[in-house]
């Protein structure tokens, strides 16, 4: 699993399956469920840990076979496993403003809208107008926005069985060099405020209520504490990086000295944005 999350780190799994169409998805979420089997669902790995004994489970790969976007008025169209980047560059080549935030951002449509990702003051939730999903009983549907429960890093999808399976975004026309000056600006900040030379998963913490994790664990005195190859980044401290050879092992135990640390200074108990499989 190392070679399917931006962390690099992580065993094997049981099995890998990458279907190929919506329906594909469905059904193979019908047979999983039928016969008991444990499974996990991947995009782009841009916000996992894995153990690194790894999982006795089946992974339902949403990638490269599900990842065509099409622009449709003023609308972009994208299947799960498209990236949030090709999102935001369809929409800029159609001169259409609001996912200029999300260029930037290296997950998939899919995993986004679960997690409803977001940056730079930008969320999913303010452009989603559907979303189609697969059901363990072989069924696809859709749902709105308005229905998906779409909140800081969590939706309707957070805690169910569904695999999303495509999702419109519904935008506004646009000046094309006004949209492309943001999103180089947006990528500009990126590169000189994260540590992007080093594999990671972006923000390792949610933001608690009234402040900023990388704050308090610079706060702290955090910045640039390691475990192994696993690093609190010296430029970014908001994020944990691995430096070479870490470990999921490394990293998740930096994550329990940072969360205790940051505890005693503050009274704040980070929580993990980072999802683990075990």
């Amino acid at each position: 699993m190392k070679d399917y999350t931006t962390f690099k780190t992580g065993g094997t799994a049981r099995v890998l399956i990458e279907p190929e169409t919506p329906m594909a998805v469905a059904k193979v979420l019908r047979t999983l469920t039928e016969r008991g089997e444990k499974y996990y669902v991947l995009g782009n790995g841009s916000n996992l840990l894995v153990a690194d004994e790894g999982i006795d489970a089946a992974v339902i790969h949403i990638g490269r076979n599900l990842s065509e976007v099409r622009v449709e008025g003023e609308s972009v169209i994208c299947q799960a496993g498209a990236l949030l980047s090709a999102a935001a560059n369809a929409a800029y080549k159609n001169s259409l403003t609001g996912l200029e935030f999300a260029q930037g951002i290296p997950g998939s449509v899919g995993g986004g809208v679960c997690m409803n990702a977001g940056a730079y003051g930008g969320e999913l939730k303010d452009v989603i107008d559907w979303i189609d999903y697969a059901l363990p009983s072989g069924e696809v549907c859709r749902m709105d926005c308005d229905t998906a429960d779409l909140t800081y890093r969590h939706s309707f999808f957070s805690d169910k069985p569904y695999v999303v399976t495509a999702a419109c975004f519904k935008l506004k026309k646009g000046d094309s060099d006004a949209i492309s000056g943001k999103m180089k600006e947006l990528a500009e900040k990126r590169r000189d405020k994260q540590p992007l030379e080093y594999p990671s998963a972006g923000s390792t913490f949610k933001r608690p209520v009234g402040g900023f994790a990388a704050a308090l664990i610079e706060d702290a005195g955090l910045k640039g504490t390691s475990c192994g190859d696993a690093c609190v980044s010296e430029k970014h401290s908001g994020f944990i990086v691995n430096k070479g050879n870490a470990t999921t092992s490394d990293i998740l135990n930096l994550m329990e000295t940072v969360k205790e640390k940051v505890f005693e200074k503050s009274g704040i108990m980070l929580e993990p944005e980072v999802k683990f499989w075990k």
